[in-house]
């Protein structure tokens, strides 16, 4: 696969919105959890910075991957 196809772009195209749906929903789950256990921002400031720590590795991972087409 070349470095300018569209395969390429969709591909980072999708780990982008798998971020977003993740925070969107650790964001949810945070403040859902912090309601029922009445410990404010804590789970709120956890959950979607632990969600960023496994996406920015994943990322990493991502494009460090060899391409064999190379």
């Amino acid at each position: 696969m070349k470095k300018g196809s569209p395969r390429s772009w969709l591909k980072y195209i999708g780990l982008t919105a798998q971020l977003l749906a993740l925070i969107l929903f650790s964001v949810y789950a945070g403040l859902w959890l912090d309601k029922k256990l009445q410990v404010s921002p804590l789970f709120l400031i956890v959950l979607p910075l632990a969600v960023l720590g496994g996406a920015f590795y994943n990322l990493y991972k991502e494009t460090n991957k060899k391409n064999p087409d190379e």
